[in-house]
C-alpha cells in the first residue's frame, strides 16, 4: 500500500512540475489592460478605434455645458499618459503645478492629426516597455500603470459618448 502511494504521489508530483504555467502575473495583466484600452476590443472601445475617423471639426464639438470636447480628452490622455511615460523611462520630468485645466488643450488645424498620431505612439511605447520591464519596475508602477490604464478607458467612454450622442457612431 505505501508503495502505491509513493508512486501516486511521485506521478502526481511529475504532472505538476510538467504542467505549463498558464497564470496571469502582474506584468501580462498591465499588457493586457495597456492593449485593451489602446487596440484590443474587449469590453469596451479602445482609444484608437473611438477617435478613428473623427473630423477636426468633431474633435472640437462641444456642448453647452462645461464638458470637454473629444480633442481636449485626447489632448489631457496626452499630457498625462507622456508624463507618466518619460518619468517610466527616467527622463527628467518637470513637477506639474498648474492646472489640470490646462491639459484640455483645444485642436486648430494639423494638431488633430498630430494628436491622434501621438496619443498611439505613446500607448505602444507604453505597451512595449511595460512587456519588456524588470520584476522591480512592474513592482514599483504596477498601480501607477493600472491606474493609467483606467483614467484612459475613463475618458475613451466620454468620447464614446459624445460620438453616439451626436450620431458619428456606426
Amino acid at each position: 500500500m505505501k508503495g502505491i502511494f509513493t508512486i501516486v504521489c511521485l506521478g502526481l508530483i511529475i504532472l505538476g512540475c510538467s504542467e505549463k504555467n498558464n497564470k496571469p502575473n502582474v506584468k501580462s495583466l498591465l499588457v493586457e489592460q495597456l492593449k485593451n484600452t489602446h487596440t484590443n476590443q474587449e469590453w469596451f472601445v479602445p482609444t484608437k478605434k473611438a477617435i478613428e475617423g473623427i473630423t477636426l471639426e468633431q474633435s472640437n464639438w462641444k456642448d453647452s455645458t462645461e464638458n470637454h470636447s473629444i480633442g481636449e480628452l485626447v489632448s489631457h490622455l496626452i499630457f498625462w499618459n507622456e508624463m507618466n511615460l518619460k518619468a517610466f523611462k527616467g527622463e527628467k520630468v518637470a513637477e506639474f503645478k498648474g492646472d489640470n485645466k490646462e491639459t484640455f488643450k483645444k485642436n486648430n488645424g494639423q494638431d488633430w492629426e498630430n494628436a491622434t498620431r501621438k496619443l498611439d505612439s505613446i500607448q505602444t511605447e507604453w505597451e512595449k516597455l511595460t512587456e519588456n520591464a524588470t520584476d522591480e519596475q512592474i513592482s514599483e508602477w504596477n498601480v501607477e500603470i493600472a491606474n493609467m490604464t483606467a483614467h484612459t478607458a475613463y475618458h475613451t467612454g466620454q468620447i464614446m459618448y459624445i460620438r453616439k450622442r451626436n450620431g458619428w457612431w456606426k
